[in-house]
């Protein structure tokens, strides 16, 4: 701690002292850069100062950076460097933890719209479901695009739904590709987590990472043309972050069954369901026989067992445990039963090009896009031999199930553009899609026992979006100068589930046939059912197969006065209209008034809006279970489903946004001093929701009655259940200066944000009772919403150059989160509704040190949270059995610890 208190003074300290001698060596060997950023994102008049935009925009050069920051990948690299952006690897949240959700100014991943050259790009094929931030949304896979492929990052922190449409209610995020030509760059990267915490806390080192960049570009003819191509290659292996396992693991009969498999005789063969064992004395036998050969049961245990001449006796002495003593006696310990926690095993490639091929003087042709192939491997729940969900006729000591995806990822837009009379012309078509595909490994369908495969395909999911725009824009000599922009769009989305192997989400009964509801189950020695479907993660059904689409058409209007040098009005309108909802019309307001020659005033004011998701309307996945005797089915059925409709669940409309912010901007030339703030309010109505599950029991007898009628126990549905409001400040101070062959580049950046619900919840149809509020919008729910991600956020970083050496520092602060379990917080054996465990604030401080040896071929060596700091740990009650030490339902900055690198950069 003392260590990063004076990292951090020392830090605030080489911001204020550079300053100050900015300011007093003006006039001798300083040198100051007075070229400011341009922007081209939030306006259609093309490109200006940072300062002069009306409304805020954060430039961040990736391509520079890159030499020294350690983070690789486009979604740790904006939270490291952005305090408005947030997104944090995900743990045992099933496909979550190959798609890290982002998020900015605290609203939802799916309320920021991603674009790639200024085209929309489309969303990934995931549907957040698990118990994280962002649960219930769609969002961009950000990991699908290699950041080597960038020259920088635009952050527009504004709502501007009524100029680029749907989704950007928060804000938008332009990545814009590199054009370099004439030469090969390229970074080898290896690194990991050196920390005491790595390998389940035994320490060393985990997590490694090996990543390989190239770009090349040339020229094409002689008037501008080129291209650039990005190759990148990563391979990650997972980190270690579970305790020690302490709940209980062997019973009596799993020690007896143990010594039976050592002497060749296996007790599951001797029964499929132990209510009609085909020779049950032979069973109670073997049992009496191989208790003899556990030398920790007592005497008085044994003569128990020796005199239990049935199985019912039997399986009410044989459930004790003696989870230690079998430990000893197999040679194993209680972490060969931990799940794996932390980040998930990834390999990644990626293939991006950027090309822009002249006509003539006035035309160009472009196209760009790329493909990537991502395999990710992450643990479920480690599936114990005391549990009925293993079948240890199979797997005596369990196992620990591997969920697998692979997730592809294709874009390709192409259009032409020029000049016409006046006019600048752009036509562009924009393809993309991104597909998940689910392969369960090293688990079993239960209920086929001996015949189970240990490796399912569970079918996956996919989605498919193409955009295309026409673009018109002109600039008057009237006034300063007015420009007038208008367009169109078409839009055709398409979502797609394909069902699972058969084996991965069917039950079977004894015989190994398709349980019919009637006919005699598999149990284990104990009577439970054995459940069906692929343990850890259950195929998709045919019955949850579908294949549809939709499509929106738009048209937007802007203009852009600049009545004199002082005084700058943008106005922005667009109507949208979907196939599937209706339509939508938006407007946005913005100005910026030049107070004095260097200090600007901007505000601005909006609609917006979000279209619900092809997702949200049609995602679904069931699970059977086995309760009462029945065949009931659980989990998340579409909006158009049957028992949607007789439950009377109104379909999902849009989203619908009124966003206002103000702010100022301040240059100080002279001393190379950029201040910008920026307050911000935004008013989300009928926000979609993914609902907890109602349980039949809790239902009304008229909804009880839909729910007998499609045999359904238990349900979830995506819903426009509540209303929402963020309000928040954002500052940013920036500074450089050169002297002497120095550079020094200091930064402050820092995002104080708070999203509150308001007004009721819009509960509807049969389930609108004040007894299932908390159902619709569950206490977890509003956590993850309002609270699991920091509501303060902030980063002071600095890099100073000299000839050859560079050396790059930043501390970022963290907010203190709130955990989304209810637990006896303050043990006084109470649990309150809304009890939580508060996890506290931190800073983390990264270090970068590079050194060019010859203009080709450079080395940098760095250290991400150099100090070693995790979150505070969870309380035992949220910990599953001292797995999660730390909590998995936060998005704070991750559970890895410290991690250290190496990156040989070269060009040539």
């Amino acid at each position: 701690m003392k260590n990063k208190k004076t990292i951090l003074s020392a830090s605030v300290l080489f911001f204020l002292g550079t300053y100050a001698f900015g300011q007093e060596k003006e006039k001798d060997s300083v040198k100051t850069n007075n070229v400011e950023e341009v922007v081209v994102l939030g306006s259609r008049a093309g490109a200006r100062s940072k300062t002069d935009s009306p409304v805020p925009v954060d430039v961040f050069n990736i391509k520079e950076s890159s030499v020294v920051l350690p983070q690789s990948s486009i979604g740790q690299i904006l939270n490291a460097i952005a305090p408005s952006f947030t997104s944090t690897i995900q743990t045992n949240s099933d496909g979550t933890d190959h798609l890290d959700p982002a998020q900015l100014r605290g609203l939802g991943p799916d309320q920021v719209l991603v674009l790639v050259n200024g085209k929309r790009r489309h969303t990934s094929a995931l549907v957040n479901v698990n118990g994280t931030p962002g649960r219930g949304t769609v969002g961009t896979d950000l990991n699908s695009i290699p950041s080597f492929a960038l020259n920088r990052i635009e952050v527009l922190r504004d709502g501007a739904s009524a100029q680029y449409g749907s989704d950007a209610i928060a804000g938008v995020i332009n990545l814009e590709l590199k054009k370099d030509i004439g030469k090969l760059t390229g970074q080898v990267s290896y690194g990991g987590n050196l920390t005491p915490t790595a390998n389940d806390h035994t320490g060393n080192f985990d997590g490694q990472n090996i990543q390989v960049d190239l770009n090349y570009g040339n020229k094409i003819g002689n008037k501008g043309g080129f291209y650039n191509i990005t190759w990148s290659s990563q391979f990650r292996n997972p980190t270690f972050r579970a305790g020690t396992e302490s709940g209980t693991i062997y019973n009596a009969y799993n020690a007896i069954e143990k010594r039976a498999l050592n002497d060749g005789v296996n007790l599951s063969s001797l029964f499929s369901n132990i209510n009609n064992v085909p020779n049950p004395q032979q069973l109670i036998n073997y049992i009496h026989q191989y208790a003899q050969g556990v030398s920790y049961f007592s005497p008085q245990f044994q003569n128990q067992i020796q005199t239990a001449n049935t199985i019912g006796a039997l399986q009410g002495l044989l459930k004790g445990d003696v989870t230690d003593q079998e430990l000893a006696y197999r040679g194993l310990d209680r972490k060969d039963f931990n799940m794996q926690v932390g980040q998930s095993k990834l390999n990644n490639h990626q293939l991006f090009a950027n090309i822009e091929v002249p006509i003539n003087d006035n035309w160009k042709v472009y196209t760009f896009g790329g493909y990537s192939f991502r395999h990710g491997s992450s643990g479920g729940f480690y599936r114990r031999p005391n549990q009925s969900r293993t079948f240890t006729g199979l797997y005596p000591d369990g196992y620990l199930p591997q969920i697998g995806t692979d997730i592809q990822d294709l874009s390709l837009s192409a259009g032409i553009k020029g000049n016409w009379d006046g006019w600048n012309i752009d036509f562009s078509n924009t393809f993309g899609q991104n597909s998940f595909t689910y392969n369960i490994s090293d688990t079993g369908n239960t209920s086929l026992r001996f015949a189970s495969p240990n490796e399912f395909d569970a079918g996956g999911l996919r989605f498919s979006q193409n955009t295309i725009n026409l673009d018109f824009s002109k600039k008057y000599d009237v006034w300063n100068g007015i420009n007038v922009a208008f367009g169109a769009e078409h839009r055709y989305e398409n979502f797609k589930i394909t069902q699972g192997d058969e084996a991965s989400y069917t039950t079977y009964d004894a015989a190994g046939n398709i349980w019919n509801n009637t006919s005699p189950r598999g149990t284990d020695f104990f009577g439970n059912t054995l459940p069906g479907g692929s343990q850890v993660f259950s195929g998709f059904k045919p019955v949850n197969a579908v294949d549809k689409n939709r499509q929106a058409v738009a048209a937007y209007a802007d203009v852009e006065f600049n009545f004199t040098n002082w005084l700058l009005v943008d106005a922005a309108a667009r109507y949208e209209n979907y196939s599937d909802f209706g339509s939508t019309f938006n407007y946005k307001l913005a100005s910026r008034i030049r107070v004095a020659p260097n200090f600007n005033v901007r505000l601005a004011g909006s609609t917006g809006f979000r279209a619900p998701s092809i997702h949200q309307i049609y995602y679904n996945v069931t699970s059977t279970l086995f309760t009462n005797s029945q065949l009931l089915e659980v989990g998340t059925f579409s909006n158009d489903s049957d028992i949607a409709g007789l439950l009377e669940m109104p379909k999902l409309k849009q989203e619908t946004s009124k966003s206002a912010s103000v702010g100022f901007t301040y240059r100080i030339p002279s001393a190379s001093l950029t201040f910008t703030a920026d307050g911000y309010f935004t008013r989300i109505n009928n926000r979609i929701i993914l609902t907890d599950q109602f349980l039949r029991a809790d239902v009304p007898a008229a909804a009880q009655a839909a729910f007998d009628a499609q045999g359904v126990n238990a349900a979830q549905f995506f819903t426009n259940a509540i209303d929402t409001e963020t309000k928040g400040i954002d500052l940013v101070i920036s500074h450089n200066v050169r002297f002497s062959g120095l550079k020094l580049d200091n930064s402050f950046a820092a995002n104080i944000s708070e999203t509150r619900k308001v007004g009721d919840i819009h509960s509807s149809g049969l389930l609108q009772s004040p007894n299932l509020e908390k159902i619709y919008f569950s206490e977890k729910s509003r956590v993850y919403l309002e609270e699991a991600v920091p509501r303060v956020k902030a980063s002071l970083s600095h890099t100073l150059a000299w000839k050859k050496a560079s050396v790059y520092l930043r501390n970022t602060y963290f907010g203190k989160v709130t955990g989304a379990d209810i637990i006896d917080v303050n043990g006084d054996g109470v649990v309150g509704f809304n009890e939580h465990q508060q996890i506290g604030h931190k800073i983390i401080t990264d270090l970068s040190l590079a050194y060019q040896f010859t203009k080709n071929v450079g080395l940098t060596l760095g250290v991400n949270n150099l100090f070693d700091i995790y979150p505070d740990k969870n309380l035992t009650a949220s910990t599953n059995n001292d797995q999660f030490i730390y909590s998995r339902s936060t998005s704070q900055f991750g559970q890895n610890g410290r991690y250290v690198f190496t990156r040989l950069n070269f060009n040539f």
